[in-house]
């Protein structure tokens, strides 16, 4: 069918209403994920890297796991597998939780890589002056660590918004489901699906450039 612009700028300020509710569902589960993941994903790391051998173990089963499951399938896991055993999440919840686990994946391994960086002498340095492994890890190696994961931790930001298109599987009404139930009463497929990737790609687009902003913030003068 075609359709004109007018058209399709009606129907869409007919259904502003859903789409604005359903780009605030998204933001607002893509970033729980992120923020949550993020946390996760620092304990990973240190885990990994500082760890005692059994729980470096058990994290890198953990990390590589979490890593080579599709997200689809965390999210029906922790919707469905959880919901049977007795774990009753909404699906909100319950696919804020999968992103979030997922996500600590990819970070902990963005934070081994660049703890791994930081030279042992650093460490050593800081245990002679008699600083505590909590002390030199936010004074000495913290600082450090983030301005080497900042554009990795960009890029895996980016990718857990447009993994948030798949809590839709599970009911959740984020910008996609609004998006299919608006085609479904309009059959105005191409144009919304068009509109939904444009706000998906700001959404990202404002994350990449939050992250180079920060970036220049914390770089060290030459």
């Amino acid at each position: 069918m075609d359709f004109t612009l007018g058209q399709f700028l009606h129907e869409l300020w007919i259904a502003r209403a859903p789409i604005v509710q359903g780009l605030g569902v998204t933001i607002v589960a893509a970033a729980l994920a992120i923020v949550t993941g993020s946390i996760l994903g620092v304990g990973v790391g240190l885990a990994l890297t500082y760890g005692a051998k059994p729980l470096r173990w058990m994290t890198r089963a953990y990390t590589d796991f979490i890593r080579g499951t599709p997200v689809l399938v965390l999210v029906l896991a922790s919707y469905y597998i959880l919901g049977a055993a007795g774990v009753q999440l909404s699906p909100f919840q319950a696919g804020v939780l999968a992103l979030a686990v997922f996500c600590s994946s990819h970070v902990g391994e963005i934070v081994r890589g660049a703890l791994q960086a930081i030279p042992v002498g650093q460490i050593e340095a800081a245990k002679a002056i008699g600083l505590t492994f909590s002390q030199t890890f936010l004074y000495i190696l913290l600082p450090q660590a983030i301005r080497q994961v900042l554009p990795t931790w960009v890029n895996t930001a980016a990718e857990m918004v447009k993994a948030s298109t798949l809590l839709s599987i599970i009911g959740v009404g984020d910008l996609l489901l609004a998006s299919q139930e608006v085609i479904s009463r309009t059959f105005m497929s191409l144009p919304f699906y068009f509109f939904a990737g444009f706000l998906y790609f700001t959404a990202n687009f404002a994350i990449e450039h939050f992250g180079r902003y920060v970036e220049r913030k914390t770089k060290i003068p030459s």
